[in-house]
C-alpha cells in the first residue's frame, strides 16, 4: 500500500504518542486512563490540531469503525488538497457513540474537517492488516478479509472500549512488542 509523505511520517508521530501513553513510570499499562484524561482536553487541545495532529487524534483512538476501505486506501494515497470533504468521508465510516459529542468540538473550528480526515486515517492505519505495526504469528492467519475488518464490529456500550478485555489483550500486546521493536530499530533502547 502506498501512502503519501504526510502519512508516512504522521503515522510514526502517532505510534510514538501511543506508546508513550500506554505506560507509566513505573510500567503499569495506563492507556486508559491517559485517553480519558486527553479526551476531557479536547477543547484545550483543538488549538494544536494543526501543529500536533498525531496528539490531538488521540481523543479518537478507538472511535472509528470503516466500512468504505478502498476510500480509506485512496486518501491515505493523497495529498491534503485532494481528500474527499469529511461529510462525504465521513459516510464511509461509523462512530462510536462516545466520540460523538467530541466530533462536534473538533468540527465547530476553522480546520476541523482536515483533523477529522487526519484522525479517522491514523486510526485506520493503525488497524489496517498490511499497514499495522503488529505482526500475527503464523499459526493464528485466518481469512484476510475478515481479519484485516476484525475492528469493524460495532461497539455494544456508549463507552470508549476496554482496551485491555479479552478480545483486545492479544492485540494490544502484539502492538506494543512491534512498537517496541520499531523502537529499537530506530536506536532507542527497549523499554522494561
Amino acid at each position: 500500500m502506498h501512502f503519501s509523505p504526510f502519512f508516512r511520517d504522521l503515522r510514526s508521530s502517532y505510534l510514538a504518542e501511543l506508546d508513550d501513553m500506554r505506560h507509566d513510570s513505573e510500567g503499569k499499562d495506563v492507556l486508559r486512563h491517559r485517553l480519558a484524561q486527553r479526551r476531557k482536553e479536547l477543547p484545550f487541545l483543538v488549538g494544536m490540531m494543526e501543529s500536533a495532529p498525531e496528539m490531538v487524534a488521540m481523543v479518537f483512538h478507538e472511535a472509528f469503525r470503516f466500512k468504505g476501505h478502498a476510500v480509506m486506501d485512496h486518501v491515505l494515497a493523497q495529498e491534503a488538497e485532494e481528500w474527499p470533504a469529511w461529510d462525504s468521508l465521513s459516510e464511509t465510516i461509523t462512530m462510536a457513540p462516545w466520540a460523538q459529542d467530541l466530533a462536534k468540538i473538533v468540527l465547530a473550528e476553522p480546520a476541523g474537517e482536515w483533523f477529522m480526515t487526519v484522525a479517522a486515517c491514523l486510526e485506520y492505519m493503525l488497524h489496517k492488516r498490511d499497514t499495522a505495526p503488529a505482526v500475527l504469528p503464523d499459526g493464528d492467519a485466518e481469512d484476510d478479509d475478515a481479519e484485516a475488518h476484525a475492528h469493524d464490529h460495532e461497539p455494544e456500550a456508549d463507552e470508549p472500549p476496554d482496551l485491555m478485555d479479552s478480545d483486545n489483550a492479544h492485540d494490544v500486546r502484539a502492538r506494543e512488542e512491534a512498537g517496541g521493536d520499531w523502537m529499537v530499530e530506530q536506536g532507542f533502547d527497549r523499554k522494561e
